[in-house]
């Protein structure tokens, strides 16, 4: 799968301008993607790409200003689900 990097950044780049109180989440790569990166802002909305690898991925965090977190130690935060409980009933 090829990843146009640049794209991915400038995206993940306008949603950290956009929300506050942004996080990212490094998700590990499955049979059927790549390392994925989700960025969580204060009031749970996300959004997820596929980064590459798990440097790529804290490399772009780090460029972002955002503090970045390995799913695997930490898991989602309570918010993200709140936010898609919300969403499923049309308030968020």
């Amino acid at each position: 799968m090829e990843i146009d990097r640049k794209a991915v950044e400038d995206y993940l780049k306008q949603f950290v301008e956009a929300h506050r109180g942004v996080e990212a989440y490094v998700e590990p790569p499955t049979s059927v993607t790549p390392t994925t990166v989700v960025l969580i802002a204060w009031d749970g909305e996300w959004t997820r790409r596929a980064i590459g690898s798990q440097k790529d991925a804290y490399d772009l965090s780090q460029r972002l200003g955002v503090p970045v977190y390995d799913v695997n130690k930490t898991g989602y935060p309570n918010r993200m689900r709140a936010w898609n409980t919300r969403k499923r009933r049309g308030d968020a």
